[in-house]
């Protein structure tokens, strides 16, 4: 694809919706990487392809992969109930599993109920594990999808009973190493994060700024926490479509990218409800989702994920592409559902 049509797309969307810089990274198959980046983050810092973002809820497919990982060495098994790991936690109820907390049917709210009074208080994980330990179901498992932080909270703590790690050591092990990626969760790395544009928070311009803050980072959330590169969030999504090879065995990783959820509703929540929610081993399965961060041209079966951050990593398995988009602005405004798909259009339409 000529390179001059994404730089002048991804420039509209950049103007259109206010965003100070993108990191666009995309592939098809084992071709070599195309990547480009625009622009700065919010105090005119430049993007670059090795530029550090906090990627958000992308973090679970981070998470995500740990978990499959242990599988695919029979530590653990999809089905196994929570109680099985967690018997004290109080959502280790009957149809509780590891595939239900995997795929957000397992009837847990989306957050902590009591996060609001909890941040800026709790100063690191192993209190906030303690958190997702206290908090019930809210209804029934597989009655609806119902997307959400908690539950990867549990499985966070999942692998660590498994492993006898903390998490992050777990995830560096079994992850973020064999991948070869950049990572870091509740550890500061060692230079700059892009500075993010659009935070909505009454903590905005204090020490504990959301996103934006050491103390944020330092919390090594399983579920929002990932700092990474462009090209770490693109091998996470790469490593649910076989790359590499032997990081995931065929048979799981293929279960894990198809629809675990039947024909349950539900979602992210308004507007982000759908009448039929797919739903993947840690993935966002398109299907019919309408709106959504995918373009009406990529395949019911592109899974991946959106972060709050304003962050999209995708894979369309029929068309053998992958796509990643970070940006410096966060997704509040509604750029990221409104301008990544259009991007990620010309990508497909041109064939990566």
């Amino acid at each position: 694809m000529p390179t001059n049509i994404m730089d002048l797309i991804a420039r509209e969307t950049i103007e259109k919706f206010e965003v100070p810089g993108l990191a666009l990274l995309y592939q098809r198959g084992d071709a070599d990487i195309q990547a480009l980046c625009f622009g700065t983050d919010a105090v005119g810092n430049p993007v670059s392809r090795d530029s550090l973002f906090i990627v958000a809820s992308i973090t679970k497919l981070a998470t995500a992969l740990s978990v499959l990982r242990l599988v695919d060495a029979n530590q653990i098994a999809l089905d196994d109930a929570l109680e099985e790991y967690l018997p004290d936690a109080q959502a280790a109820q009957q149809g509780v599993s590891i595939r239900t907390l995997l795929c957000h049917i397992s009837g847990l709210p989306q957050d902590l109920p009591n996060e609001h009074e909890l941040y800026g208080v709790v100063k690191s994980w192993d209190e906030i594990k303690n958190e997702c330990s206290k908090v019930r179901p809210e209804r029934a498992p597989r009655t609806r999808v119902l997307y959400g932080n908690v539950g990867y909270g549990l499985l966070a703590l999942i692998v660590e009973r498994a492993t006898q790690k903390k998490f992050f050591d777990a995830l560096s092990e079994l992850v973020l190493h064999p991948l070869g990626i950049e990572g870091y969760l509740g550890v500061e790395p060692s230079r700059a994060v892009m500075k993010l544009a659009d935070v909505r928070s009454s903590h905005v311009g204090t020490e504990i700024e959301p996103f934006n803050s050491r103390y944020y980072r330092s919390l090594g959330l399983p579920w929002s926490g990932l700092v990474t590169t462009a090209d770490g969030a693109l091998k996470l999504v790469r490593a649910f479509a076989g790359e590499p090879s032997d990081f995931l065995s065929d048979a799981l990783r293929h279960e894990a990218t198809q629809n675990q959820t039947d024909s349950l509703p539900g979602g992210y929540g308004v507007p982000f409800d759908y009448p039929i929610a797919w739903w993947g081993l840690g993935v966002d399965l398109k299907g019919d989702k309408k709106p959504h961060w995918t373009p009406p041209n990529a395949s019911p079966l592109t899974f991946g994920h959106a972060g709050a951050t304003g962050c999209v990593t995708w894979h369309d398995p029929e068309k053998n592409i992958s796509w990643t988009i970070l940006g410096t602005r966060t997704a509040d405004n509604g750029w990221l559902v409104r301008g990544a798909p259009k991007i990620a259009e010309k990508i497909l339409e041109n064939g990566g």
